[in-house]
């Protein structure tokens, strides 16, 4: 069964030989969330780098608000992730979210592997998929809810660019409910990184078409499909049960009347991938700045598809939250 908060807190930032003082100290959780972990009640997780680099003020902080509205609609609590001013927040105020949207990319992007600075040095850091998985575990939140996961980077045989995100999909226990992987990657080589961490990946709908963020079907594949929320649910029991301390992703094709046209976001996503080679913009620069540009290419249409997929993702992760919570109780 998916670990109790105090027993994963104490796992993973426990007292031991190397600290003087818990690094439990540092989260601030607040009180109606606690209430539902102890219950086992349905508390779906959420990014914050969405709101300081994926989006562009005000409507970051729009979605944002729309978002964890719509997470409660389906009867679950929203727990947004971010780091401010040093201590880990777990589920922000509606004067946070303004704060993080204004401060948009001065916030740190964070890592995993950016933690113990942004902590350490009581910075103010937007957390990834990556460390909100490790985050959310941590918090002994279930199931985490994203616009889109990174993956292979395109040339990644030359750079070696392969998002954190996949590896933290390897070893920590949370399902990521998403739109797939960003469709600005490498889709099949990230389907296949998956398949080597041992992540189960499956598409919520009547088909296995795996979605490519903007639009529904990448014209690639997932090895799984569910076509309700129940069924998502049992399935992260069963690896909950089985602990096997990986994660699973849940692809949830935007719906059609809210897609971009597959054949200028295709044009935009080439165009700007070039200028980026160009202005040697690399590492965890790049994805801020091809989403931006995009959206110029595009004239908004794939910031408007990208706000549609947040808010579809965050209904079926509320409705998978839900099921997953009348399961263990």
């Amino acid at each position: 069964m998916f670990l109790s908060r105090q027993r994963v807190l104490f796992q993973r930032f426990g007292r031991c030989s190397f600290h003087t003082q818990p690094i439990a100290d540092t989260f601030i959780i607040t009180p109606e969330i606690k209430d539902a972990l102890k219950r086992q009640g349905p508390v779906v997780a959420l990014e914050s780098t969405i709101i300081s680099h994926g989006m562009p003020y005000p409507q970051n902080v729009e979605t944002a608000r729309s978002v964890e509205y719509i997470v409660r609609e389906q009867g679950a609590i929203p727990a947004t992730i971010a780091i401010l001013n040093g201590k880990v927040h777990v589920g922000l105020t509606d004067d946070h979210l303004e704060y993080l949207g204004k401060t948009g990319r001065e916030a740190i992007k964070t890592s995993r592997r950016d933690l113990p600075i942004v902590l350490s040095q009581n910075k103010t850091g937007a957390t990834t998929v990556a460390s909100t998985m490790l985050l959310a575990r941590a918090a002994g939140i279930p199931i985490f809810v994203t616009g889109g996961i990174g993956g292979v980077h395109r040339g990644a045989s030359e750079s070696f660019d392969i998002s954190a995100d996949l590896s933290e999909l390897g070893r920590t226990s949370v399902a990521v409910i998403c739109a797939g992987v960003k469709s600005i990657l490498d889709i099949p080589k990230t389907l296949e990184v998956l398949e080597t961490q041992g992540v189960t990946v499956t598409t919520v709908g009547k088909t296995r078409a795996f979605p490519a963020f903007y639009t529904p079907d990448s014209g690639f594949s997932s090895p799984y499909h569910v076509e309700s929320p129940l069924d998502a649910a049992k399935s992260i029991l069963a690896n909950h049960q089985l602990e096997m301390n990986s994660g699973m992703v849940f692809a949830v094709p935007i719906p059609k009347e809210s897609a971009a046209n597959t054949k200028s976001i295709q044009e935009a996503i080439d165009t700007a991938i070039h200028e980026a080679r160009s202005n040697n913009v690399k590492g965890k620069e790049e994805t801020p700045f091809l989403l931006k540009r995009i959206t110029e290419l595009t004239r908004g249409e794939s910031l408007a598809a990208n706000i549609a997929l947040v808010k579809n993702n965050a209904k079926i992760g509320g409705q998978i939250a839900v099921e997953l919570s009348k399961l263990k109780n």
